[in-house]
């Protein structure tokens, strides 16, 4: 059912007040170019992955799971090759930063996929600072290991913190519960209805259609066998929280100790000093942490709905041979109250105006259904399932609105290409991000983006298993 109507409405187009302030933020064409550049090397192949006490034949960059940091600086030239030793095609996403469009990863989309056996080259001025990742945009190949840290120091930092570490989570079923590729046919196969609904399915299934997975990861590593990250009493830790899952939510605690989120997806928000942070899925949260609570603790993300526990371990140096919390603890903070977007208000980069401001409003509005079922496990965006949907046209330059409300049983978090956009939040100054969730059982959300990147670009849903079953869409430049 589409209950809000499809297409776009073209508004404000005759106005005569003033346009309202555009986004800011550096597009591709304004970044301001540092001179310098800097080259890696990403061979996509087979690999054997060791995690925990398990040995799995997998898929990675350079050997390892996640692939290798790329850390860069803002106008730096990144120049990555790219090596597909892999059995089928390939792409890499450099998510979260507005590239050009010819570099932007999204096979048949943005670019041919590189063929098994090929190489190709990405090479882009880096347009802004942030925490971002790169992952494959091709199949479920992101539900292997085809992911990796994307970090992108500012030419200036006002951040002051003393030690960074970087916290990639993942879900992880390749090798230990058949493959990406099983899962999905097992959710094809056993789809019975409206919202994506199952049943009978055991074997690592749950209703909704919803995956549980064997292991959940924090830098590559399991429950039992966890990373540490050390710190000293007094210090002021920068984390930067990163979710690649394909699957999965999740809430963010570290034991002991409050956070202050500082950015969102990469862009910064007045601090907000929290418990627990809830983070779906291609999203990202910088905290910082004051390490004022001597002793071992656990750094927990609890999957939401489903059982498990990804875990990493906090070790202050003053700590000596202390043991670390049991595999299973769930640490208190995780049931605190989490931000909402209404609570991260932007900092330092232009707002949108309210839509009952002096401007006359945006001048294009896409109105979206977000639903499941359409007769199994489909996903689709105003009823229509990509590859077979109409784009999303735009014209450059324009203030674009996209409304959308959720009709089916689960979030979903949706991610656009090319762009970072501004959530619409009662009181304005709502976050800029790139992905953002939209809750389940009716549930609204409204984005803002200025059309300052031409090109066609990939609008979907990050819950990848939703993405290969048809919710997406592209938006295209007039």
């Amino acid at each position: 059912m589409v209950g809000l109507g499809a297409g776009a409405l073209a508004l404000g187009g005759c106005s005569l007040l003033p346009g309202p302030p555009r986004r800011g933020l550096p597009s591709p064409g304004t970044a301001e170019k540092t001179g310098r550049v800097r080259e890696y090397t990403l061979r996509a192949a087979p690999l054997e992955f060791e995690v925990g006490s398990r040995k799995v034949r997998t898929w990675g960059y350079e050997g390892g799971v996640p692939g290798p940091e790329i850390r860069v600086r803002e106008g730096d030239t990144l120049r990555a090759k790219v090596e597909n030793r892999l059995p089928e095609e390939t792409t890499i996403h450099w998510h979260g930063l507005p590239v050009v469009n010819k570099v932007d990863g999204v096979p048949g989309v943005t670019q041919p996929p590189i063929k098994a056996g090929e190489d190709f080259v990405y090479e882009f001025v880096v347009p802004m600072a942030g925490s971002h990742m790169y992952h494959s945009h091709v199949g479920l190949q992101l539900d292997r290991g085809l992911y990796g840290p994307l970090i992108v120091e500012p030419r200036n930092e006002d951040l002051s913190y003393d030690r960074e570490h970087v916290v990639v989570l993942d879900d992880w079923l390749d090798g230990v519960g058949g493959t990406p590729d099983d899962a999905l046919a097992e959710l094809r196969g056993s789809s019975r209805g409206p919202g994506g609904m199952m049943g009978g399915m055991g074997g690592g299934m749950m209703g909704g259609a919803v995956l549980e997975y064997p292991l959940y990861l924090i830098n590559g590593r399991p429950a039992e066998d966890p990373p540490t990250f050390e710190v000293r009493r007094g210090e002021t830790v920068r984390f930067r929280v990163l979710n690649p899952s394909a699957e999965t939510l999740y809430r963010f605690a570290v034991g002991g100790h409050r956070m202050s989120v500082t950015h969102a997806d990469g862009l910064p928000v007045d601090p907000v000093e929290t418990e627990a942070l809830r983070i779906g899925m291609g999203e990202r949260y910088d905290v910082l942490v004051r390490a004022d609570n001597p002793g071992v603790w656990q750094v927990a993300a609890a999957p939401e709905n489903k059982p498990g526990l990804a875990r990493a371990v906090l070790r202050y140096r003053e700590s000596g041979e202390e043991p670390p919390p049991p595999q299973d603890a769930r640490p208190r903070e995780l049931e605190g109250r989490f931000p909402s977007y209404a609570d991260l208000k932007t900092k330092g980069l232009k707002s949108f105006p309210s839509s009952t401001g002096p401007f006359s409003g945006p001048d294009r509005v896409h109105r979206l259904v977000l639903s499941g079922g359409h007769g199994g496990y489909r996903w689709a965006i105003d009823g229509q399932l990509y590859p077979d949907a109409d784009p999303l046209k735009v014209s450059e330059g324009e203030w674009v609105r996209v409304e959308m409300q959720n009709q089916s049983m689960m979030p979903h978090p949706m991610h656009l290409h090319g762009h970072s956009f501004q959530v619409v939040t009662e009181g304005g100054r709502g976050p800029w991000k790139d992905t953002a969730l939209v809750e389940p059982h009716m549930g609204n959300l409204t984005f803002d983006f200025t059309a300052d990147n031409p090109g066609e670009w990939f609008f979907h849903c990050h819950n990848a298993y939703h993405m290969e079953s048809g919710m997406a869409r592209v938006i295209s430049y007039r």
